[in-house]
């Protein structure tokens, strides 16, 4: 099926790729992709291409990769070719997931019917860049996906549609990604359907009470503090599984990640047992005493990861690293990176 519309887009990670994805096989016509410059990743922090310009390279897409969108910012003769390759490039709606670069009025302003932009909250909770892990780490019971059209503002323009989806007990950010992503896929294509038939897509305003902001995730934040309660750090675990994992120190110094884990209810904790104390462990985890005095509870950790290994269950971890009762982790880890 093919459509008249015709669809620039703008996005950068594998939630911008699943949309680029569905907007080009439901048959609209993209005549240009920007993602961001190849950027060094992994061990060998070689330059690597974006997912979705890896999509638009093996669909023959129009791709650039500016560096910047503002003319005033660090790069002004790259954004001023770029913005001049949008002006040249004709289209009618510009779609945005996950870009990662801040759009000026001026290129809002381009397409005839602006820019639309795949959001993974309920807007306005989560506005910002995280909103998929802070969700998590909340202790949302659900979040979804807004479409948004753009302003000038940060995700503050009005709402198009959104699409709901529960936050299940055992979901990580990689999990809640993937769904979230095909939601975004999904909705931006009926949108997209919607557009092409009556030419407007009716939006509301955001209501100012409820915004939040999602920080960026930063690495510094996976140290694990034993004194938090042990539903909270299960979701914070859950909330940085793929990225940037929770880290926690053992009192001989060895730092360790861990991957999976959840609030071993019902299991009752010394009086005496400090935060990040070892209590028991078994093939079926590691349980570790957490909280404040007099509102101690106990987080079962089932997946760890020691420095330059691989991530383990706790029955093939202890194989390999045996902890046991008594031990303690430090009450605020330091964080360490053992991908």
């Amino acid at each position: 099926m093919s459509h008249s519309l015709r669809v620039v887009f703008a996005g950068t990670p594998e939630f911008a790729a699943a949309a680029l994805a569905a907007i080009h096989t439901a048959g609209f016509a993209v005549p240009l992709v920007l993602t961001q410059p190849d950027r060094p990743a992994g061990r060998g922090m070689k330059l690597q291409a974006s997912p979705v310009k890896r999509y638009a390279e093996a669909q023959g897409l129009a791709l650039a990769q500016p560096p910047s969108l503002r003319r005033a910012g660090k790069f002004p003769a790259e954004a001023a070719s770029a913005i001049d390759l949008l002006r040249a490039t004709s289209h009618d709606v510009m779609v945005v997931a996950a870009y990662g670069l801040l759009l000026p009025q001026e290129v809002l302003d381009i397409a005839p019917h602006g820019c639309i932009n795949i959001h993974a909250s309920l807007l306005p909770r989560w506005r910002g860049a995280a909103p998929i892990h802070r969700a998590l780490e909340a202790g949302d019971a659900e979040t979804g996906i807004t479409l948004m059209q753009m302003d000038a503002g940060l995700d503050t323009g009005a709402m198009i549609s959104t699409a709901r989806t529960p936050i299940e007990p055992a979901d990580t950010t990689a999990t809640l990604h993937d769904r979230l992503a095909q939601l975004g896929a999904h909705l931006i294509v009926e949108a997209l359907g919607e557009l092409e038939r009556t030419g407007r897509l009716a939006s509301t305003p955001q209501p100012a009470e409820g915004a939040t902001y999602a920080e960026k995730i930063a690495k510094h934040e996976a140290a694990l503090d034993w004194r938090r309660s042990a539903d909270g750090l299960a979701r914070q675990i859950r909330a940085f599984d793929p990225f940037p994992g929770g880290a926690a120190t053992l009192e001989d110094g060895m730092q360790l990640k861990l991957w999976s884990a959840e609030h071993a209810s019902g299991t009752a904790v010394p009086a005496s047992a400090e935060p990040g104390e070892i209590l028991d462990v078994s093939p079926a985890g590691v349980l570790v005493a957490c909280g404040e005095a007099g509102q101690r509870s106990a987080l079962r950790v089932t997946q760890l990861q020691k420095p330059g290994g691989k991530r383990l269950a706790a029955r093939e971890f202890l194989a390999g690293l045996p902890l046991k009762a008594g031990q303690r982790f430090q009450p605020a880890a330091a964080p360490t990176d053992t991908r």
